[in-house]
């Protein structure tokens, strides 16, 4: 796995395996089974997570953000690669770069 130093809206993100993921009323929560740590993602990090089962670019996942959320284009691109950030300093999401 390549290490990146910053996520950009070119790179494909997925899920990282080894995470269990239960609902919690509207929001999701999450365990790490390697870390023993637990994560609440909350509603729209829930959202981000299901849409990340998969690989993903970072620009389609926030154009799917922003089609569910009312939402302004910049305000979305910096939350999500936010987000996407702390998960993958979490080694809660893989970072795949295009060549």
């Amino acid at each position: 796995m390549i290490k990146v130093e910053k996520i950009s809206i070119e790179h494909l993100v997925i899920q990282s395996e080894g995470n269990i993921v239960s609902d919690m009323g509207s929001e999701k929560v999450m365990l790490n089974i390697k870390n023993g740590k637990y994560y609440n993602l909350g509603k729209i990090g829930g959202c981000i997570w299901e849409n990340i089962d998969k690989p993903i670019l970072v620009s389609e996942l926030i154009s799917n953000i922003m089609a569910k959320y009312d939402v302004k284009k910049e305000q979305c691109e910096e939350e999500v690669i936010s987000f996407l950030e702390s998960m993958y300093e979490e080694k809660l999401v893989r970072v795949i770069t295009q060549n």
